[in-house]
């Protein structure tokens, strides 16, 4: 497809093949602040960070996740914040930083225009949940011509054809969704997560494109961290790092950080 190489692929590569993705929601608690913990969570070892975009009706957030956004919704929001964060974050780390987001903000805004401000900002591209390959023509044209990463989702009720065209059409990796209910915080990890794994693996070869699966929804301790990299490439952290930068701010989500970071394959393996 003439493109160049994926910067959230190359992040992945740069941990050994098996990394951190760190989920905040751009703006919380305030603009600033969001900047600190992105940029201390990047410097504690996430490889990747996904910020997600607030949405008024977040169908697949969890109550941890949603009443962080909707607090940045009552003090204005507007998608330039995205671009700032982006830019501030990418300016001081080597994170491949992707946004998360529904789609109507964006088609509200323009996708070629959001598409051109994001990379111009360092974006390295999104994750779409509500957005299907079929329905992303638009978005797929735009991640070409701005060489950004469509990253689509794969959960465990996805049909062969649904996953086949998940891994087709997406660049960097698959969210690969462990649970079937909403995101948040669990005591053990999902037996489907490394089924689906596996079924996005066996379809990555049948199509001779491996790809890299990250798995979200429910990762909170390093023994998580070291259960889903023993299968998958990327695992996801979302709620437990929003309680932490909630209750201890900065200081709290880098202490969390670098308690997750020590579940990473190399954590156990370095003598640094």
């Amino acid at each position: 497809m003439g493109r160049m190489s994926s910067k959230t692929a190359a992040a992945i590569e740069a941990g050994g093949g098996s990394a951190l993705v760190a989920y905040l929601p751009v703006g919380f608690p305030d603009p600033d602040t969001c900047v600190e913990a992105v940029v201390a969570v990047a410097e504690a070892g996430f490889r990747v960070i996904e910020l997600g975009i607030p949405y008024s009706d977040p169908g697949m957030d969890g109550p941890v996740i949603q009443a962080a956004t909707q607090e940045v919704l009552d003090t204005g929001f507007d998608l330039q914040t995205v671009f700032d964060t982006v830019q501030a974050v990418t300016e001081r780390t080597d994170a491949a930083v992707l946004t998360m987001t529904y789609w109507n903000p964006i088609l509200q805004y323009g996708v070629d225009r959001f598409a051109r401000k994001f990379a111009a900002a360092g974006g390295a591209g999104l994750i779409t949940p509500d957005l299907t390959p079929e329905n992303a023509g638009e978005w797929l044209t735009a991640a070409e011509r701005y060489d950004l990463d469509p990253i689509f989702l794969a959960a465990p009720s996805s049909t062969d054809a649904r996953l086949a065209s998940a891994v087709q059409h997406s660049r960097g990796f698959v969210y690969t969704v462990s649970t079937m209910g909403t995101t948040g915080a669990r005591g053990d990890m999902d037996a489907a997560a490394r089924r689906l794994a596996g079924r996005i693996g066996e379809a990555g070869q049948r199509l001779g494109k491996p790809i890299a699966r990250c798995v979200g929804l429910g990762i909170s301790k390093p023994d998580h961290v070291r259960d889903v990299l023993s299968y998958a490439e990327g695992a996801i952290v979302g709620s437990a790092l929003v309680t932490a930068l909630r209750e201890g701010g900065v200081a709290g989500v880098a202490e969390k950080a670098a308690e997750l970071v020590s579940g990473l394959p190399s954590a156990s393996d370095s003598v640094s």
